[in-house]
């Protein structure tokens, strides 16, 4: 059972989604955590701190895996990665009401609804530094089609670092994520 749960999801789920697609998607309700700075730094004290209140939560199964965590972020690619500011989720059940309380922190957990709508995806497979093709590549397919992108860049972290072992990031599976609309008539 312990080697079934680390190995995680495999690329042949996701095939689909090696070429850039469109796709519509519901609003989700996400337990949320900001935070700024390198993701290399600050994102395992955030997705710790969600997993842990996640587990917590009434509503939430406790059985088999949970669900895969994501983040976006409002910046240019050019910015410096100290100054990222994140917001790191995990989606809820909409049942979910309250946070528990968590000891005062540098973070605090909170429950939002990320709004989604019209979106263009692409699967990057491989460690984190090396996904800018696949952005600039979901980017061009987005402008080819006749739309923009619109709100933040987000990521879905499908497989990646365990909270124990890194794991291979050459096997890192990362939907990336953006929101879109049609661009106006020129």
């Amino acid at each position: 059972m312990a080697w079934w749960l680390s190995r995680g999801p495999g690329e042949r789920q996701f095939a689909d989604l090696r070429e850039p697609r469109f796709t519509r998607m519901s609003g989700q309700r996400m337990l949320v955590v900001e935070a700024t700075g390198d993701p290399t730094v600050v994102s395992g004290g955030a997705i710790k701190l969600l997993f842990n209140t996640y587990f917590k939560l009434k509503g939430v199964s406790r059985v088999g895996r949970p669900p895969a965590p994501r983040a976006r972020w409002r910046f240019s690619l050019d910015t410096p990665r100290e100054k990222w500011a994140g917001q790191y989720a995990l989606p809820v059940p909409d049942s979910v009401a309250e946070v528990p309380a968590e000891p005062a922190g540098p973070m605090r957990v909170t429950i939002a609804t990320w709004e989604y709508g019209d979106v263009a995806e692409v699967l990057h497979v491989g460690p984190y530094s090396a996904e800018r093709p696949d952005i600039d590549r979901l980017h061009a397919f987005i402008a080819s089609n006749g739309y923009r992108a619109v709100g933040d860049h987000e990521e879905e972290y499908v497989k990646g670092p365990g909270m124990i072992f890194a794991g291979d990031p050459g096997a890192y599976l990362t939907i990336i994520r953006l929101r879109v609309e049609k661009s106006p008539a020129q």
